[in-house]
């Protein structure tokens, strides 16, 4: 009797564990066969999904981008020796960085009339880089987008905020081009002087070897003298030209190369306010998935509607 019970005890004690797996995939299939028997309603969803988000995409209302195109410069030291490595010009973050400061977005807006809030999100930039060249190439041409609804207003930001980007990153050359400039008048001032100091020893020169009343000794003596000055005189302007030629390519340099300048202005132009294709994609994921679940719960509903009836 004692064996007995212990087998009964240990009968008792055995319990049914049910395979979960086994009830999950039965689950999945009869979840997929409802939708299979229903079909169309996944693909009625999809197609008035994708149709509604197509519709919404252009019925989003008039929104203008204006873009403008910005040049950072090159910088070179001062005798045009070389490239200037780390600047402000040569930073890859300094576009982004200057447009969405504070200081830049209040400007814009006194200048646009755009409010700064919705400003800041409406800002965008991109480098420019060659074809074949990765991203981590660095450019010192950039794009500054700015969208809204006033045409007129975002050309305005964009152009106050290209104006921005060239004035801090070409401040280094604007005063370069100021000192070469102050040069080249400096020395075309001596240069001027110097010819005219020039002709008047030629002249006195000719004056003096066409006076015959003079002593030959004498005429001997100032010839030679005008002789001097006009050797000095013509090795100072040949200096002098030498220095207003480098200056000038100097110049030339700084100006289409170094300085920092805006080669579009911003122009705007009508654009939709969603991408279309974004847009018909996530409604017909959204009608995917309406589909689905309508096709699940129709046979509760109908089961509910035929128990009332």
């Amino acid at each position: 009797m004692g064996v007995g019970r212990g087998k009964l005890a240990g009968v008792s004690r055995t319990r049914y564990e049910p395979d979960l797996d086994a009830e999950q995939e039965v689950d999945l299939r009869s979840v997929w066969a409802r939708i299979a028997a229903r079909w169309w309603l996944p693909v009625l969803g999809v197609v008035l999904g994708l149709a509604f988000g197509y519709a919404l995409a252009l019925g989003g209302g008039k929104v203008y981008r204006a873009e403008t195109l910005v040049y950072l410069g090159v910088p070179f030291t001062p005798g045009g020796g070389g490239v200037i490595p780390n600047s402000i010009a040569t930073n890859p973050r300094i576009v982004g960085e200057i447009v969405r400061s504070e200081g830049a977005l209040k400007a814009a807006s006194r200048t646009s009339g755009i409010r700064v809030p919705k400003l800041r999100s409406s800002i965008s930039t991109q480098a420019i880089i060659a074809a074949g060249q990765g991203r981590t190439a660095t450019t010192t041409l950039y794009e500054i987008a700015v969208t809204g609804d006033a045409p007129r207003k975002v050309e305005l930001a964009a152009d106050a905020l290209a104006r921005r980007v060239t004035g801090t990153a070409g401040g280094y050359v604007e005063e370069k081009l100021t000192t070469l400039e102050e040069q080249i008048a400096i020395d075309e001032r001596e240069l001027e002087g110097i010819n005219s100091r020039f002709n008047i020893a030629a002249r006195e020169q000719a004056a003096a070897l066409a006076n015959r009343s003079l002593p030959a000794i004498e005429r001997l003596l100032v010839v030679t003298s005008l002789n001097s000055t006009l050797s000095a005189l013509e090795q100072r302007r040949s200096t002098i030209q030498e220095d207003l030629l480098s200056a000038r390519q100097l110049l030339t340099l700084a100006t289409r190369v170094e300085q920092a300048r805006v080669i579009e202005p911003a122009v705007a132009a009508k654009t939709t306010a969603r991408s279309t294709r974004n847009a018909g994609l996530v409604g017909a994921l959204i009608g995917l998935i309406l589909g689905c679940a309508a096709a699940l719960l129709a046979d509760p509903f109908l089961a509910r509607r035929r128990a009332a009836s």
